[in-house]
């Protein structure tokens, strides 16, 4: 029986909150000075990783918001100037709609993603190459765990 399990449970939930928190809040504010919210950047980020094409639906499920909320921050995207995004109906179902990243929203991500990635890397740049290896592998087998303990909680 490992008696320090609570106590370590505890220690790691405080240290995930704190850094979602603080996440959450930095990156609320960095994103507010470029005019978007969280949402839409991870919309845009969606688009980008699926070469600036996706089924609005699909959007929706992925970010887990519902079509009516998906399409209110799609219309606010759309009514950017220039437009980061754009609405096409799908032709073989013309009840389908795709989003369309444009290149003004390429550009804003590119923009907002290295801005971002800049700010990691002068973190990261705190630590030396072992430590960084070391935290990158520790994350990386928390998300393993995670995602492995979802997809046993998903199948009962």
């Amino acid at each position: 029986m490992d008696t320090h399990l609570d106590s370590d449970v505890n220690v790691l939930w405080s240290l995930l909150f704190t850094i979602v928190l603080d996440g959450e809040k930095r990156l609320g504010a960095y994103l507010a000075a470029h005019q978007l919210t969280p949402p839409q950047f991870y919309v845009l980020k969606t688009l980008s990783e699926r070469n600036g094409r996706c089924p609005i639906g699909e959007i929706a499920r992925q970010h887990h918001l519902t079509s009516a909320t998906m399409t209110g921050l799609v219309k606010r995207l759309e009514s950017v100037s220039p437009p980061l995004v754009v609405r096409e109906q799908r032709e073989a179902d013309r009840r389908s709609v795709d989003v369309l990243l444009t290149q003004a929203g390429w550009e804003r991500f590119q923009a907002i993603q290295t801005d971002l990635l800049e700010q990691v890397r002068s973190l990261f740049s705190l630590l030396n190459h072992e430590e960084r290896q070391h935290f990158i592998q520790y994350l990386t087998r928390y998300i393993d765990l995670m995602q492995t303990q979802s997809l046993v909680g998903d199948s009962s």
